[in-house]
């Protein structure tokens, strides 16, 4: 009998859903394709509960106004009195990233169903960058033109510090999108390796047999939950930080500064 292994990069293995002349196509619906689209109908399902506008809110209804309220709080604390305007982007990717993140730590598999968390994808959390990235350049030339470039160089900045400083900012915008979406799928990709590893060893623990297989069962077991609980919270901090960042780059291009 072969040996059971630990596959902890399975999870995040991107597979076609249909029939074999489906898998050939170029145009396939994915296991990542269903799970945004699962995103898609949580967002919606969610915020249409707050759209009841009751007199004396509902506990739907609250949460959503609570959580609209706070992410209304970062744009206008970040960028000032046009805050507003950046709000639909900024919540936007706030609830998918929060979502997807969490929706991806739910333990559907003891049911059957396997969660897949988009969002430990580089190719969805860098899209999301590059979108805010391409709003603040439309933002900085719209707003500024030319001027825009004035970002580069710190207001006082000696003539002969220009040449160095100039290059260092340049590099460092440049940068920002990939760090931007980085972050994300780093912190869930570390994650539910993590998930998956500990996974394994309480299942390999208990059919071990002995003391000291359910011990480590147990240990494991103990440890998983912590990481779990751990993660909800790092799903939620990363969506926070994506929010933030976005509102303080479109600042930059708002206010150059």
């Amino acid at each position: 009998m072969a040996e059971a292994t630990i596959d902890p990069m399975h999870q995040f293995q991107i597979a076609p859903i249909g029939s074999e002349e489906l898998a050939v196509s170029p145009f396939q619906f994915t296991n990542s394709a269903l799970w945004m689209l699962i995103v898609l109908v949580v967002i919606v399902a969610f915020m249409w509960g707050g759209t009841k506008r009751e007199l004396v809110p509902g506990r739907w209804q609250a949460a959503v106004e609570m959580l609209t309220g706070f992410v209304d709080n970062i744009t206008r604390e970040s960028i000032g009195k046009e805050g507003r305007k950046y709000l639909p982007w900024v919540f936007t990717a706030f609830i998918f990233i929060l979502t997807a993140n969490w929706l991806g730590a739910v333990p559907l598999a003891i049911l059957g169903p396997h969660p897949f968390t988009v969002t430990s994808h580089f190719t969805v959390t860098g899209m999301l960058s590059v979108i805010s990235f391409l709003i603040v350049l439309g933002v900085g030339f719209w707003t500024h033109g030319l001027k825009f470039f004035s970002l580069f160089v710190p207001h006082g900045t000696p003539l002969v510090m220009k040449f160095f400083i100039a290059p260092v900012e340049f590099i460092s915008f440049l940068v920002r999108p990939f760090s931007l979406g980085l972050r994300p799928f780093i912190a869930m990709f570390a994650g539910h390796v993590l998930l998956d590893v500990f996974g394994n060893f309480v299942v390999q623990g208990l059919s071990a047999g002995g003391a000291a297989g359910y011990g480590i069962g147990l240990l494991a077991f103990v440890f998983l939950i912590f990481v779990n609980a751990l993660e909800l919270l790092v799903g939620a901090i990363q969506a926070f930080v994506f929010a933030l960042l976005t509102a303080l780059y479109i600042n930059d291009a708002v206010n150059l500064h």
